[in-house]
């Protein structure tokens, strides 16, 4: 990487943190508090075709439904659901937009990664 270039969204870091505290409740490894059969702590569901669309579009964050129900202006059909008291700020909207632009690389944990 040259220097002075952006680095760009780093998933582990920026987020995974984003996804696990606003979402991981209602779409985590939780079968029994799982909504909706989605699941956004698998890359597999990060990136799962729904009846309306993908969740995550690498490259194109309009189109992705992830961006659709964070930035939705209907407060009822808005993520996280207010029900849950979380609510995404500005910058972690565009974090979230961002990683998607940037091609959604998504990294597991180095614990889970062969030496």
């Amino acid at each position: 990487m040259a220097m002075g270039a952006p680095r760009g969204v780093d998933f582990q870091r920026q987020v995974r943190p984003i996804l696990s505290n606003a979402c991981f409740h209602c779409h985590g490894p939780d079968a029994k508090t799982r909504m909706a059969d989605l699941r956004l702590d698998t890359r597999e569901g990060a990136f799962s075709t729904r009846k309306s669309g993908v969740v995550v579009v690498p490259g194109k964050p309009e189109a992705s439904l992830l961006m659709a129900r964070v930035m939705h202006s209907n407060g009822a059909l808005r993520m996280p659901p207010a029900h849950t008291k979380k609510e995404l700020t500005d910058t972690q909207k565009q974090t979230l937009r961002q990683w998607i632009a940037e091609g959604a690389e998504w990294r597991e944990h180095w614990s889970f990664s062969a030496p």
